[in-house]
């Protein structure tokens, strides 16, 4: 059976013709194979639906991993120091707004069987396709880039490690997990999965320690006027959102589960556009709570005790111990950093082989995928480090995240203009009021993240 990496599929969730829930096989290349319904596994056809969640999540559990890597730590930290419970909303409206572009995603593979780096790769001329390959790759060395600052901080915090020779372990580190067992998505995505809890075990340690008012958290959840009379507050709430909505994810997302949508009938197809955005949906309601436990932590922590200038994760952890009184609260937080960085950069294999298999129709192992894109990153990381030294990390980042906003409307516009087209997705294309919103929601995006960059480069 053709995979990925030529062997171990990776699975995903559709619904049979007949209704029921059935388990697929996804690959690149051939078509998803029917692994038999999913209630004879799990005991019956009227399972409770977390039962059924659980038997079929997966792509969206990948998903997930790009909005909780280190590049959203210092926005949440920054947030929640400065101000408070305040910026809970702008956490909320960025996962809905992710929550929608991950749908849309969901509904092209599974309606046309196609991922979106396939369909751009038919609809545009060549000198455009290798653009927008060229941009998607530059928005993976950005998003890696993050991920290799910040598990070298926590190799830092955690063991004393300076940075250079940190970003060194951690490319050495994930190579050779790839070369041991990269051809076996099944058993990487067990990994990502223990890595993501032990992210939210750590925060929700945190916040057990930090004790926050949860009636002040809860009114934070709700927009108020000061998010646009406040400049300052502004500008956080938009490096919130602009930080969130990944690029390469709308690719992963749907070179997942194209082959899912080529396996099954289309009378099956609205019921695995379901099923799929309920796993989606999950696993991003997943990723919320760790973002709002990190910007709810810092506002326990910091903000309620008037330290409201700590933007720097380093800072921030040099700070847990003394203001909290316990000795674990720094290396609980390092922990989970470390975990979100390497749990990212996983997928970013994965994400960076169907993007060049979608546009350039090239297969490469995921030790060489990995390689590829590791060293593309590493040689910015070491001569930021060389120039400016390894004082001021949070800079870097902020920085990837503006290259991750720069790319972003050359994946979502073509991904806009796919999902509308009648002629493309036949029955399963927007209607009228859904199309005025999607784009109404891309739009938004595009403004905020305009505002960001302006922001940051004046």
């Amino acid at each position: 059976m053709d995979t990925i990496s030529g062997r171990r599929p990776l699975k995903g969730a559709a619904v049979g013709a007949g209704g029921g829930a059935v388990l697929t096989v996804a690959s690149p290349e051939s078509s998803a194979v029917s692994a038999g319904p999913l209630a004879s596994r799990l005991g019956g056809p009227r399972l409770p639906n977390w039962r059924r969640l659980v038997g079929t999540a997966g792509p969206g559990l990948l998903i997930a991993v790009g909005y909780v890597d280190p590049g959203n730590w210092a926005t949440d930290l920054g947030g929640g120091s400065r101000f408070g419970y305040a910026l809970l909303s702008m956490v909320l409206i960025a996962n809905l707004i992710a929550m929608v572009a991950q749908a849309l995603c969901v509904r092209l593979a599974i309606a046309t069987g196609k991922s979106l780096a396939e369909h751009s790769r038919e609809a545009f001329s060549r000198p455009v396709v290798l653009l927008l390959w060229l941009l998607a790759e530059v928005a993976m060395v950005a998003t890696d880039l993050a991920e290799l600052v910040g598990g070298a901080i926590a190799l830092k915090l955690l063991f004393g490690i300076t940075l250079v020779p940190g970003v060194l372990l951690i490319s050495a580190g994930t190579l050779i997990l790839l070369l041991f067992r990269g051809d076996d998505w099944r058993w990487l995505r067990g990994i990502v999965c223990g890595l993501i809890l032990v992210i939210a075990a750590s925060f929700a340690v945190l916040l057990h320690l930090a004790q926050p008012d949860w009636s002040m958290v809860a009114v934070g959840f709700l927009p108020t006027p000061a998010l646009i009379a406040d400049p300052a507050m502004l500008v956080l709430g938009i490096g919130i959102i602009g930080a969130t909505v990944m690029p390469h994810n709308l690719y992963l997302h749907s070179g997942l589960l194209a082959p899912t949508g080529r396996a099954i009938e289309r009378k099956a197809k609205r019921g695995a556009i379901k099923a799929n955005v309920r796993d989606s949906n999950g696993a991003l309601g997943f990723a919320l709570f760790i973002n709002a436990a990190i910007l709810i932590s810092a506002g326990a922590i910091f903000h309620s005790r008037g330290m409201t200038a700590i933007e720097d994760i380093g800072a921030a952890y040099e700070l847990l111990d003394p203001v909290l009184g316990s000795s674990i609260a720094a290396t609980i937080f390092a922990i989970g950093l470390l975990a979100a960085g390497q749990s990212s950069t996983i997928t970013g294999t994965l994400a960076g082989q169907l993007v060049m298999e979608g546009f350039l129709q090239i297969r490469l192992s995921p030790l060489l995928r990995r390689l590829i894109t590791r060293l593309a990153a590493l040689g910015p990381v070491l001569l930021y480090f060389a120039l400016a030294g390894e004082s001021d990390t949070t800079r870097l980042l902020v920085l990837s995240q503006v290259v991750l906003s720069l790319q972003l409307p050359f994946a979502m516009i073509p991904l806009l203009r796919f999902v509308g087209s009648r002629q493309l997705m036949g029955e399963f294309a927007l209607g009228g009021r859904a199309k005025i919103g999607s784009w109404g929601l891309a739009l938004l995006i595009l403004a905020l993240n305009g505002a960001l960059i302006f922001e940051m480069l004046t």
